[in-house]
């Protein structure tokens, strides 16, 4: 409680929404919400291209 009281928390604060957003598409629009392999290389794998897709989208985006 008292580090919510805190500056340095309320300027976290202030900046979560961007990374929720972000984790928000890539759990909805792009399935990240469970892995479609059993081991952890694929499981990085997925991960790597997923987060390469939202973030060529962002890019594409940008350039318009």
């Amino acid at each position: 409680m008292d580090f919510q009281e805190t500056l340095d928390f309320k300027l976290k604060m202030k900046n979560r929404y961007k990374i929720e957003a972000k984790n928000a598409e890539l759990k909805n629009a792009h399935a990240f919400v469970r892995a479609s392999s059993y081991d952890i290389s694929g499981m990085n794998l997925q991960a790597a291209t997923t987060i390469f897709v939202v973030n060529i989208k962002r890019i594409m985006k940008l350039k318009k």
